[in-house]
């Protein structure tokens, strides 16, 4: 009997082209739609398993989790053959809303895409399948699963595309579940892809890539956080790093660090942020120069390698798509560990995940202090 894996399915061609990858490396498929966002028009819940309408894409927000997306993704499964469900996870996905609001009024830079694959896209998929009886499940991810000849465990390793590479967003993952995921599209550029969603006549092959936080498809952050949160104040001052006031701003939650534009004052010479104090509700601006920082602390520790060393040097990454940096890492306890840099790193901003690398190896990471 073939193997039964789950794949989840955003409506975008990678997921598509992992589902025919999977087809025709003879698994048996059933994919699943994980509905966690809704655009506010398209605020209706998805019921479990009912028919999809036929959206006009083009008329939509793309996102990752929208009713467009859903039906994108139940017509990929109709033209390949295979089971689809849809399941309503918005109760759920208030916990990744409340995390995002919440990490911007004290101060600090969220990334939901990571918390998203931590506590939903993977957690929950895997509970599913465990209810249909498979023994995989899937994504359309590129990142690499390699099993390691010396310690007889699974790696995860960056994809083969690193234009592409999704391993930071993905260091969350619980190391139990690495050898029960398969990433079928790991070894493909993105071209191939798509050419290879085309030949097979799956209707999303040119259908670009989402950019956006679903739950924000108008990229408003400010303004939802508003509307989640209601009625605050955080609007202070803009201060030197002497700690002289040159300016107002009407929210801190409109800055993160390392931003150089919008910062509504200007200077002689580039200035960025370097700083937000939520206590204070002062905003720091400083040169490029004050926004170096050979170290940085990171908490709430996720591990993906056994035997990790006490102290051990590595690559770390600070934020999605920068390039890893040298770096001596030391583990602190209560799942927390220390990175000091070879080099000053600009942008660590507080909120954003730290990842380490061994190589193309993902060591673990954690959440900058």
């Amino acid at each position: 009997m073939s193997t039964r894996v789950v794949l989840a399915m955003s409506g975008g061609v990678d997921s598509s082209a992992a589902a025919h990858l999977l087809q025709q490396q003879g698994y048996e498929v059933i994919g699943l739609f994980m509905r966690s966002g809704v655009a506010a028009e398209e605020a209706c819940a998805l019921p479990i398993d009912n028919p999809l309408p036929v959206l006009n894409s083009k008329s939509h927000k793309q996102g990752c989790c929208s009713a467009s997306d859903a039906a994108d993704a139940r017509r990929v499964a109709d033209k390949l053959d295979i089971p689809f469900h849809a399941l309503n996870f918005q109760d759920a996905f208030g916990r990744i809303k409340d995390y995002f609001a919440d990490e911007y009024l004290a101060g600090r830079t969220p990334n939901p895409c990571v918390m998203c694959n931590i506590w939903l896209k993977f957690g929950k998929l895997w509970d599913f399948a465990s209810s249909v009886g498979a023994e995989k499940i899937a994504t359309g991810h590129y990142a690499r699963l390699v099993p390691d000849e010396t310690t007889g465990t699974i790696s995860l390793r960056r994809g083969t595309d690193r234009k592409k590479d999704q391993t930071y967003v993905l260091f969350g993952i619980n190391p139990d579940l690495l050898d029960k995921i398969i990433f079928p599209v790991c070894d493909f550029e993105k071209s191939d892809l798509r050419e290879m969603a085309r030949q097979a006549g799956i209707n999303t092959h040119d259908k670009k890539d989402s950019q956006e936080i679903c739950f924000i498809p108008d990229q408003d952050y400010v303004g939802f956080i508003q509307r989640y949160r209601g009625d605050f104040d955080t609007s202070g001052e803009l201060v030197d790093t002497a700690g002289n006031v040159v300016g107002q701003h009407a929210g801190f939650q409109n800055f993160t660090i390392g931003q150089r534009k919008g910062l509504g004052v200007t200077f002689g010479e580039p200035r960025f942020v370097v700083e937000i104090n939520p206590d204070t509700k002062q905003v720091v601006l400083g040169t490029r120069e004050d926004l170096g920082r050979h170290e940085l602390e990171a908490d709430q520790m996720n591990v993906l390698v056994p035997n990790l060393p006490d102290r051990f040097r590595c690559q770390a990454m600070i934020r999605y798509q920068h390039t890893p940096a040298d770096c001596d890492v030391e583990l602190l306890g209560d799942d927390r560990f220390r990175v000091q840099f070879d080099n000053p790193q600009y942008g660590v901003a507080p909120g954003q995940a730290c990842v380490l690398y061994d190589d193309d190896r993902v060591l673990g990471g954690g959440w900058i202090c």
